[in-house]
């Protein structure tokens, strides 16, 4: 029987949240200070509510997402808008073009700034809770290939590295898939124009500036909204939902006369990935049924804890020429607080309809966000990374732990066990098969 949309309340909103310029830039190992701000950053925000049961959604343009953060912004967003902090996801786009939001991080932070952001986050759900219209929602998907990629590879050794260098000889392939799957989720108007979009896909987005980047931008993730709203209309509010790339970038492996990096690469990308949006929102049937529930889970997953192998590796590091990136590693070496400790781990889970949005804490390796899509019951599964919380750097799948690539470089860029990934992906599953256990 063919049935009628569901009508649900909607709305949309922006904040944005630019830090002053003369901000340090997070991403790398070396400080980079903003001279200029080339395009805003924000905070992008959807309040969904259906039979009184409301959710919200955010979407950060900076590197990533800390409790210190967060906490504070869902405890505001509670207070003002009753939405309880199970009902709320915010998440980072991962720009490496942003200000940091960690203390103690290699470069500084701007206190004032980061002092502010909660408020200006929560102001931008406020804003979307203040302006609710009647909406049916859209869920849409195609599939985009030749602008993500595998960025590790695998050796004849076993190991992995990153990037090629130095060892071609030694290569024998990528080291992991991608996840070409693009997806997005309308939000209607009773007139049928578009107010919002949400889009998850998997692209590390640290293409404009580089390690020697001046100025303050979203990256592609913000050249993607300004094309959808160029297209759509001004008022369009476009969250970028960053998938699980922890191990993907945009660079070819191959000889190419397209761009490969920089505001070109951006702008391309920005064109090419509103247009994949596009084409999939175009085609997205509206929902039918809808059901809101959300649900978070910490989990206690053991710290990485130092032994004589890491020590000695460190001890020779120290005997060698050391740029920023040993010297950065050396001394998170020497100084781990974390050996015999477990860490918390927020895991959140949340269902409108036919659509999962997983949130985890970390940047994810690919497979690990194809395991949760493959096992999930949902039609539409958008697997969000830099969600909530920053419990680690990487999560790479446990069999990439010990093999020693950037993202699986102990202290450096994982802080947990080997199992991490597979207790998160393991814990998701269950947690989205109790949501979706009545469908």
């Amino acid at each position: 029987m063919f049935r009628e949309p569901i009508v649900c309340s909607a709305g949309c909103a922006q904040q944005v949240i630019t830090p002053p310029v003369g901000v340090s830039l997070a991403g790398y190992f070396h400080d980079r200070v903003s001279k200029r701000i080339r395009d805003d950053l924000y905070a992008r925000a959807v309040v969904i509510e259906h039979h009184g049961t409301r959710l919200a959604i955010v979407s950060c343009d900076l590197i990533s997402m800390t409790e210190k953060i967060t906490i504070p912004t869902k405890t505001m967003i509670t207070q003002q808008v009753d939405i309880p902090p199970e009902h709320v996801l915010i998440c980072a786009t991962h720009t490496h073009t942003g200000p940091e939001l960690r203390s103690n991080a290699v470069v500084p932070r701007s206190q004032a700034w980061a002092e502010a952001l909660p408020g200006r986050i929560a102001d931008a759900v406020q804003m979307a809770a203040d302006s609710m219209f009647t909406a049916t929602l859209h869920p849409g998907r195609t599939e985009v290939e030749g602008y993500a990629f595998n960025r590790l590879f695998r050796l004849k050794d076993g190991s992995e590295q990153f990037g090629k260098r130095g060892r071609d000889a030694d290569i024998v392939r990528e080291a992991g898939p991608i996840d070409p799957e693009l997806q997005t989720l309308s939000i209607v108007d009773e007139e049928g124009a578009l107010r919002g979009m949400l889009v998850n896909f998997a692209l590390h987005p640290d293409v404009i500036g580089g390690g020697s980047a001046d100025f303050i931008s979203a990256d592609w993730p913000g050249e993607m909204a300004r094309n959808l709203a160029a297209i759509y209309g001004d008022e369009v509010v476009t969250l970028f939902l960053q998938g699980t790339a922890g191990d993907i970038n945009h660079a070819p492996h191959d000889a190419t006369h397209l761009p490969r990096g920089g505001p070109r690469k951006a702008v391309q990308l920005g064109r090419a990935l509103a247009g994949a949006a596009i084409y999939a929102a175009e085609r997205a049937e509206p929902m039918t049924a809808l059901e809101i529930a959300g649900q978070i889970e910490v989990l206690s997953i053991p710290y990485y804890t130092r032994d004589a192998a890491f020590m000695a590796e460190i001890e020779r590091l120290k005997t060698g020429e050391q740029g920023p990136f040993e010297k950065y590693l050396i001394e998170r070496a020497e100084s781990w607080p974390y050996d015999g400790k477990t860490a918390d781990v927020p895991v959140q889970t949340m269902r409108l309809g036919d659509v999962a949005v997983v949130g985890l804490p970390a940047e994810i390796f690919v497979r690990i966000g194809l395991e949760i899509k493959q096992f999930s019951p949902a039609p539409f599964t958008f697997v969000v990374e830099l969600a909530n919380a920053r419990v680690t750097t990487y999560v790479p799948t446990t069999d990439q732990a010990e093999r020693g690539a950037y993202g699986a470089k102990l202290i450096l860029s994982r802080w947990l066990c080997a199992d991490a990934g597979r207790r998160m992906s393991d814990a998701t599953l269950v947690m989205l098969h109790r949501l979706f256990l009545f469908s």
